[in-house]
């Protein structure tokens, strides 16, 4: 993928991550109104998520029409051969947004070539841009973000997801190494956000034992271009599947990876 190409594309991130934040936070600021249904256990979709990913996919498939579409409400679209694709959670962390906290986010990345090449995480709250492309760095509000420097997991916060797909029996496991590496976790209920805090040094790396694409495949790239480490989560899982995740400073990736049991 050519730069230009590769800046075309992630002009038209920021773009409809801010365009789709923009409806995300109108219902957010009228909850009352929201219509919910549940999907399962702790997992809730509403009409916010629905349209901000409307909103969002209308707006890619217009300008780049020969792209494919993933988005968690609507699914993969075209994603056959080797078209470039765009991977997206309208809002990432549902239950923050409709507890009314303001923890949740956009999350817009393109993939292509077998690599990620562009990732934008929008907070329309806090109106946080992180952004990054393959190859360029990566920014918060057009600063420069890195990864903070550490060598051990006792020098800062580590980010833990949890889903359903993840056993009391592994949560404990991870948690208990931690604590027993003298360090602490976070959690915030959005893994999008958590990576971007990663990838801002604002914490020292994050684990799941089970995450969705896109979920996650933007703010990995942010991580990358920050200077930090991550497994191979594209290759193993490709655009549209799901597996375990780390993501850390250099410094402590191999001992956060030791904490996930097998």
């Amino acid at each position: 993928m050519d730069p230009a190409d590769r800046q075309a594309h992630l002009d038209a991130a920021i773009a409809a991550a801010r365009e789709g934040g923009a409806v995300a936070l109108a219902h957010y600021s009228n909850l009352d109104a929201l219509t919910v249904e549940s999907k399962g256990v702790q997992d809730h979709v509403s009409q916010a998520d629905r349209e901000t990913e409307a909103v969002i996919k209308a707006r890619l498939t217009a300008q780049f029409p020969h792209d494919a579409f993933v988005g968690e409400e609507t699914g993969a679209d075209g994603v056959d051969g080797d078209r470039g694709a765009w991977v997206v959670d309208p809002i990432d962390g549902t239950q923050p947004f409709l507890l009314g906290l303001p923890t949740w986010c956009v999350s817009v990345a393109y993939v292509a070539d077998g690599q990620t090449q562009v990732g934008v995480i929008y907070n329309p709250v806090t109106d946080d841009l992180y952004a990054g492309q393959l190859g360029s760095g990566a920014t918060l509000n057009d600063r420069p973000m890195h990864v903070r420097a550490v060598s051990s997991l006792a020098e800062g916060l580590t980010g833990m997801g949890c889903s359903p797909r993840t056993t009391p029996q592994q949560l404990g496991h991870i948690a208990e190494g931690l604590r027993a590496a003298d360090g602490m976790y976070h959690r915030c209920g959005s893994g999008a956000l958590t990576l971007a805090y990663v990838a801002a040094g604002q914490l020292i790396g994050y684990v799941e034992m089970h995450i969705n694409a896109w979920d996650c495949l933007a703010a990995l790239l942010l991580v990358e271009e920050a200077g930090g480490r991550t497994n191979p989560f594209l290759a193993d899982y490709g655009i549209t599947g799901g597996g375990r995740i780390i993501a850390a400073a250099p410094g402590v990736f191999d001992e956060l990876s030791g904490l996930l049991p097998a």
